[in-house]
């Protein structure tokens, strides 16, 4: 599959040259002499699920078209002037990640890369808990709807942390658990859902928390969607969040730069 590249191709090209595999430009991706032991059986775990439902997924942008572009319209502001290179994680069908002008993304889904072929330049598969990039080799991390779906978000964070040079920043974006949005998603989950059964949603504040123990600094907050789900939609512009929000994004900065 052209442009993407499985952890196998990553393991094998990279092997102990020290070299960019297959090309990937040394500004985008310095990948790691030794893969880190975590890789290997089970890492792809959620892979099935998302290759599944990608198209479904890529479908919901066109069925809430108003929605999206609120929720894209602030992704572009929260990485307004963010460091380059910029990485995606869990970037999907890569919508929030065109949005953030971001050069690379990383999934465990082959189904979904595939459908990012079109908006971001290297997709490579993985998991956000072992990511295939240096220490200190990326100016900026985008994690959009991404933790909710992890198997260990605090891990991933710790990881985007690792990748982020001094003065890279963070944002991650949440639909947050204790909105109208949240509470409507975690009920349809437990009604089974595919997608949302399989979500933890969180609070902007325990994100937070999470980026904080990281080793991140959080600098600000910014939020979207106003209306509740059962609402009428109406474009709107990015804000600090007020509480009820049903789109939010951290922003933070890795100390040192």
């Amino acid at each position: 599959m052209a442009g993407v590249l499985s952890l196998q191709t990553i393991l094998t090209a990279g092997g102990g040259s020290g070299r960019p595999c297959l090309g990937i430009p040394p500004h985008v991706a310095s990948i790691r002499r030794r893969p880190p032991k975590s890789w290997g059986c089970g890492l792809l775990a959620s892979a099935p699920l998302f290759d599944r439902l990608a198209r479904r997924y890529e479908g919901w942008h066109l069925r809430h078209r108003v929605t999206a572009e609120n929720e894209e319209r602030l992704v572009r502001e929260a990485m307004r002037g963010a460091p380059r290179p910029c990485l995606e994680v869990g970037v999907g069908t890569g919508f929030f990640a065109a949005a953030a002008g971001c050069e690379a993304g990383v999934d465990p889904s082959l189904g979904m890369l595939s459908m990012a072929a079109g908006r971001v330049p290297l997709r490579v598969q993985g998991r956000g808990e072992a990511l295939p990039f240096a220490s200190g080799s990326l100016g900026s991390v985008l994690v959009s709807v991404t933790l909710c779906f992890a198997d260990d978000p605090q891990m991933l964070l710790a990881e985007a942390s690792r990748a982020l040079r001094p003065g890279g920043r963070l944002v991650a974006c949440i639909v947050p658990r204790d909105t109208p949005w949240g509470r409507l998603y975690r009920s349809r989950g437990r009604l089974g859902h595919p997608l949302y059964r399989a979500a933890r949603f969180y609070t902007l504040r325990e994100v937070r928390s999470m980026a904080e123990a990281a080793g991140l600094k959080a600098a600000s907050a910014l939020a979207t969607l106003t209306y509740p789900p059962w609402g009428r939609p109406r474009p709107e512009k990015p804000r600090p969040p007020r509480g009820g929000e049903g789109f939010a994004c951290l922003i933070a900065v890795k100390p040192g730069g």
